[in-house]
């Protein structure tokens, strides 16, 4: 496994992915064993601009220094498809606050048209609201969230060679109306009296999740129960993770690992930005047939009683929205707060 001595998770040079790179079949072995013992890894050498990444996070600390009026105008509380502002606090993991000001955003999409038939999924589909003090915020975020579709799909496909699947084997789960996701995190510092829950234990409910990372630390890995280890900034990587999708999809051969953020210190903050590579919401993730070697390492999906994983995705990401965001539920999806009781698989 390629690691550093000063770092705890594995680290992957996206550039030996190419064809005709000499290792490039050492680098799936590689990739396979990171994502079934850890679940995370950091990906060096992706492609993405280091200038792009740059004016991501000068545009993303613009906008959360905008006033506080400018911020609330887009509050999520508006958007029935879980776009926008929330306030530290707001958000709910495992029915706690986290101590996190946030913005989201998705695919760039006209509302699906509803019937009283059509699935609450549905309703996820949208536009996003976006700050008119910022209007820069827009034009970057959307040619990093082009330019981050590209590469994650490529490391996607990857997987399906790595796991000896055709090499577009996940390309139907993600489809054609992606349900791409976006999230600017700016975590404020917390005395050490106060909560430090930045985010709360949880796992990703999509393929692959990219966060870029400023250099404060914050984010910890559950690599083992009750072992944690921090995820620790490394400059121009990304941290990679899975998601619940390839868990799913794999029969637990890959690893949706669960992780954390802790609270800076007082005095301190802490920005990153996630780009989560989603399936089309009205997918059914089946159960691929991995090659016996891999298959009979497979240990199954790991779900919580009383927060099962679903194959339907719209369902699924519904959930975790509802769970989240129970002002967005109160007034968008009051009808569907039974959806939060675990559904039969």
């Amino acid at each position: 496994m390629s690691v550093t001595t000063s770092l705890n998770l594995p680290v992957l040079s996206f550039s030996q992915l190419t064809t005709e790179h000499p290792q490039r079949d050492r680098w799936l072995a590689r990739l396979s064993e990171a994502a079934r013992e850890t679940g995370f890894f950091y990906l060096t050498d992706h492609g993405i601009d280091p200038a792009l990444l740059a004016d991501v996070q000068r545009v993303s600390r613009a906008f959360f220094a905008l006033p506080l009026a400018d911020k609330l105008a887009i509050r999520m509380a508006h958007s029935p498809h879980f776009r926008g502002y929330n306030v530290a606090g707001a958000e709910l993991t495992r029915s706690q606050p986290d101590q996190r000001e946030q913005f989201d955003l998705g695919a760039e999409r006209d509302p699906l048209p509803l019937t009283p038939e059509s699935p609450a999924w549905q309703r996820l589909q949208g536009p996003n609201q976006w700050p008119a003090a910022l209007p820069e915020l827009r034009a970057v975020l959307s040619r990093w969230q082009q330019a981050m579709t590209g590469m994650a799909l490529a490391l996607l496909r990857a997987f399906a060679d790595a796991l000896h699947l055709p090499h577009h084997a996940f390309d139907t789960l993600y489809g054609r109306l992606p349900n791409e996701h976006v999230k600017l995190i700016r975590y404020p510092g917390q005395s050490a009296a106060a909560s430090r829950q930045g985010v709360g234990a949880h796992k990703d409910s999509g393929f692959l999740t990219f966060l870029l990372q400023d250099a404060q630390p914050g984010l910890q890995v559950e690599v083992t129960p009750d072992r944690w280890v921090d995820a620790t900034p490394l400059p121009g990587a990304f941290v990679v993770n899975i998601g619940e999708l390839l868990e799913l999809a794999t029969n637990g051969y890959l690893r949706a690992t669960v992780h954390r953020v802790v609270s800076p210190p007082a005095g301190s903050e802490r920005l990153s930005v996630a780009f989560f590579l989603g399936a089309e919401l009205g997918a059914v993730v089946p159960v691929y047939p991995l090659p016996a070697s891999l298959a009979q390492l497979a240990q199954g999906p790991a779900s919580d009683p009383l927060n099962p994983l679903l194959r339907d995705v719209g369902w699924n990401y519904l959930k975790g929205r509802l769970r989240s965001h129970p002002d967005v539920a109160a007034r968008f999806y009051a009808d569907q707060l039974s959806a939060l009781s675990p559904r039969p698989q």
